[in-house]
């Protein structure tokens, strides 16, 4: 990570429009604050990110996954890309993970990424050989083993950037959107004229939406950078 300040950059661009959000969320669950980086090794923060094991947005949850979290998915919207309702599952999973696990964070992430079966399996042969069990004396996936030092060496680099020679990119910290209710269906071209913002943005703080319109049943509400909420209010109107 150290070498790379490009892709530092990248991802903190991407980053800044849900990093207020995640981090309230982690915060008010009272678990550690490094989750709040989980999705640079999950996605890069890519909210359309997909996986070739079916798993998408930027907690890259796979389809049965999300169901079981209540994310819906159906022809008009994808809930694992929704970045409120994904992150709310994902930290629910995760909290769920290291009470199985007993508080051991390390193999709840390990579990994340692999399954918690894989984790449980890994502990039983362990124990049978009288090893430790703890994630580092885990035999797992090579995938699973790379993933956990992932985030612990972006919690390192991002708590002290001037010792790996990294500048980070400032995210205020304030909200960066706001919920609108739009009262009916609306196309995402048309919010993004009367939000008065490029079409892009409208994408990329609503990238649950299949059709590239809000679906038809609702819910009738879209995100909007904070400082655009009273204009497309008004227009609206």
């Amino acid at each position: 990570f150290k070498s790379h300040q490009n892709y530092i950059n990248r991802v903190s661009d991407r980053a800044r429009r849900y990093m207020y959000f995640i981090v309230q969320q982690v915060e008010v669950r009272g678990i550690p604050g490094e989750l709040a980086l989980l999705p640079i090794v999950e996605s890069a923060f890519d909210p359309f990110a997909y996986s070739h094991g079916r798993a998408s947005g930027v907690w890259q949850f796979i389809p049965s996954t999300g169901h079981a979290y209540g994310l819906k998915q159906d022809w008009w919207l994808d809930g694992r890309r929704d970045i409120r309702l994904s992150t709310i599952a994902a930290l629910k999973f995760l909290r769920g993970l290291s009470r199985e696990f007993k508080g051991d964070w390390l193999l709840a992430l390990a579990a994340y990424n692999s399954g918690a079966g894989t984790v449980r399996k890994a502990i039983r042969k362990n124990k049978k050989r009288g090893k430790p069990t703890d994630f580092w004396s885990l035999s797992l996936p090579k995938e699973t083993r790379d993933y956990v030092p992932k985030l612990l060496a972006l919690a390192k680099l991002i708590r002290t950037p001037e010792a790996f020679g990294i500048t980070l990119p400032h995210i205020p910290n304030e909200p960066y959107f706001s919920v609108v209710k739009t009262g009916s269906q609306m196309d995402l071209s048309q919010a993004a004229q009367l939000a008065e913002i490029d079409l892009e943005e409208i994408y990329k703080l609503n990238p649950q939406y299949n059709q590239w319109a809000t679906s038809p049943n609702g819910p009738h509400e879209l995100l909007v950078p904070k400082e655009k909420e009273q204009i497309i209010v008004a227009n609206l109107k």
